[in-house]
This record gives C-alpha cells, sequence and structure tokens, in this order.
C-alpha cells in the first residue's frame, strides 16, 4: 500500500532538489550498473548503481553523487539506496518485499509514457521529480512500456514507529 507523503517529511528536500539527483545520475556512465540480482523478477533490463547497503553508504560510489549522498543523508533510517533503471519494455512480476521493518521510497527522474507501479490495487504511474513510499510487504508489480528509460532513486529505510504494518501473509 502507498504510504501518505505527507508523513515523510525528509520527501520536500528530495522532491526540491531532484534535477540534482537526476543529474548526477545521468552523469554516470551505463555500465556502470549492475543487473537487479533476483533476475526471475523481470524479462530484461532492470538495472541498479548503489548508495547505500545495509545502512552505510558505498563511498566509491557515492562520489559520484554528492548531492544525492548529501539528500539521502537526511533520510531516517536509512539501510538501501540507490538508482534503478528498468529498459523499455522490461515489466517486473508481482511480487513481495522480504522485510515489513522497512517502507521502499522511489524519487522519479525519468519516466515517460506508460511506466507504472502497482502496490495491491492501487496503480501510479511515475512522475520526474515526484516521490511516494510504499509498503513492498505488499505485492507489487512494475513496468516500462515506454520507448526509454525509467530511473527512480530508489530507498528502504526503517519504518516508522506506529506506522501501519501490513501483515505478511
Amino acid at each position: 500500500m502507498f504510504q501518505p507523503s505527507t508523513a515523510f517529511p525528509f520527501l520536500a528536500a528530495l522532491e526540491r532538489d531532484w534535477q540534482v539527483v537526476r543529474d548526477e545520475c545521468d552523469a554516470l556512465l551505463p555500465d556502470e550498473f549492475d543487473a537487479w540480482p533476483e533476475r526471475a523478477l523481470y524479462n530484461r533490463g532492470w538495472d541498479v548503481y548503489g548508495l547505500h547497503l545495509e545502512g552505510r553508504p558505498i563511498l566509491e560510489n557515492c562520489v559520484f553523487c554528492p548531492g544525492t549522498a548529501a539528500l539521502l543523508g537526511a533520510v531516517p533510517g536509512l539501510r538501501h539506496a540507490g538508482f534503478s533503471r528498468l529498459a523499455p519494455g522490461t515489466e517486473i512480476a508481482p511480487h513481495v518485499g522480504y522485510s515489513g521493518a522497512v517502507l521502499r521510497l522511489h524519487l522519479a527522474l525519468r519516466a515517460e509514457g506508460d511506466c507504472a507501479l502497482r502496490v495491491g490495487g492501487e496503480t501510479r504511474r511515475w512522475t520526474p521529480g515526484r516521490a511516494f513510499v510504499f509498503d513492498d510487504t505488499v505485492e507489487h508489480a512494475a513496468w516500462n512500456r515506454s520507448d526509454a528509460p525509467r530511473i527512480v532513486l530508489l530507498a528502504d529505510f526503517l519504518r516508522p514507529a506506529g506506522s501501519e504494518r501490513h501483515a505478511a501473509r
């Protein structure tokens, strides 16, 4: 389920400075991205560029994205973060995340045409410069049916105390 953006004040800075994040991502070479490890989930073309792993910055990558790294530093309880790129024609099959301890953030950097994320029964299109947060223990699927790559800043952060948690099945 998607979470109300108003519950996460740090989203305002990400949305305000999203073009800095996009420009830093655009400056990376395409071959610096790695294939998403769970290959059975997608038909092709899902790549990531890691910035944070297990709550720690990946310094050799963050050095190329200082503005993005600074913005991520303001996300409370940040666990994982990076750029997620879906090539044109990529479909990610319905799946659920592994941990109810975190919520997932997407800040759209590049999205054209029919690019969307379905979480439970709700579907949202990515809009460059806009962020949303969702509970990835709820079944979700994504697709890029456009002719251009879809790129988001993806981050997992610890679920705030008292926030509603989906009961994993």
